[in-house]
């Protein structure tokens, strides 16, 4: 019997390999934090589209005494309760965008007229730098294609960071009048808006000063508040400032959480869903050791004060329950 029931969980294992090499739709039930185990996942966002969350990672690929990020693609998951998750057929790549070579890092998707617009981060192939892209689809779960075919953003178009890769981790909001925006950045925060098509700049790259600014900013709305979190220091903690308008002024709240165990970054999407509010980040707490070219993604719960300022996140190997039961 216990011979049988070792070939049994063989085979379950052979198959649940088979499924994410063939890159079919697999379900997922996570047992708290990190939130999926079989791959590493990082530089997480999340999208609230139709009754489910669609979460759009990074995939760490780096062997495991590599020194350096090894990243060729992203990955998707969905769910209706935070807890059941759907990974879905790799939806976008790095070879995707013909005119980029390499490093598939911090990206965000967002929602407009019934079209799906992915901004990522990528090294250019032929200019010198960091570059931001984006990708379309009729489906949040892709296949994303090149919306441009050349990119978004690329390093000489940005001069108040003199380092090469001051263009990486887009996040975009669309506001209530319509109006769309674009932040971005490492060194310094750039933002500008966006045409209503979603793949063009609409104006001047300008930017923002915000305390210990180092990368990773995220733009959400909530009760007239706008909030612009960001990772700080380094090694990374997230902080956040508040503003009664998109264009600022900024003003300076705090932090939102502590360094993520086990890894020298930390990238942050914050969410409402069915009636909770979520922080989403990433660790380094898969393996022993596994340290920051081997992140995972994690969810745990964020409050907001009366306010509206945050209060600190309290990072948990439990992770959320079921938005469902709850």
């Amino acid at each position: 019997m216990r011979l049988k029931g070792l070939i049994f969980t063989c085979l379950a294992l052979l198959l649940v390999s088979e499924s994410y090499a063939a890159g079919a739709d697999t379900v997922i039930h996570t047992t708290g934090n990190p939130l999926f185990k079989h791959q590493f996942t990082a530089d997480p966002a999340a999208m609230v589209y139709k009754g489910k969350v669609y979460l759009y990672t990074g995939h760490d690929e780096a062997p495991a005494k590599k020194s350096d990020y090894v990243m060729h693609d992203w990955q998707c998951f969905s769910s209706s309760d935070m807890v059941n998750w759907t990974e879905h057929a790799v939806p976008l790549k790095v070879a995707d965008f013909k005119w980029a070579k390499a490093d598939a890092w911090a990206s965000q998707v967002i929602e407009r007229n019934g079209k799906f617009y992915w901004y990522v981060a990528v090294e250019h192939g032929t200019i010198s730098g960091k570059a931001i892209g984006v990708a379309v689809s009729d489906s949040p779960t892709g296949p994303f294609k090149d919306a441009r075919g050349s990119a978004l953003v690329t390093n000489d178009m940005t001069k108040a960071i003199t380092h090469s890769w001051d263009d990486i981790d887009p996040t975009v909001m669309i506001d209530d009048d319509g109006q769309a925006y674009l932040f971005w950045g490492n060194g310094t925060c750039y933002y500008a808006r966006l045409k209503a098509n979603m793949t063009e700049l609409d104006g001047p790259i300008q930017t923002i000063k915000l305390p210990d600014y180092t990368e990773a900013p995220w733009i959400h709305k909530r009760n007239g508040w706008y909030y612009l979190s960001y990772a700080s220091g380094f090694p990374e903690k997230i902080s956040y400032a508040m503003s009664r308008s998109i264009k600022g002024p900024w003003i300076y709240k705090g932090i939102i959480n502590e360094i993520a165990g086990n890894s020298n970054t930390n990238h942050q999407a914050i969410i409402d869903f069915k009636g909770k509010s979520y922080f989403i980040y990433h660790n380094g707490a898969l393996e022993p050791d596994a340290g920051s070219y081997h992140r995972s993604v994690c969810i745990d719960y964020l409050y907001y004060n009366k306010d509206g300022t945050i209060k600190r996140v309290i990072m948990t190997s439990e992770g959320v329950k079921s938005a469902i039961k709850d």
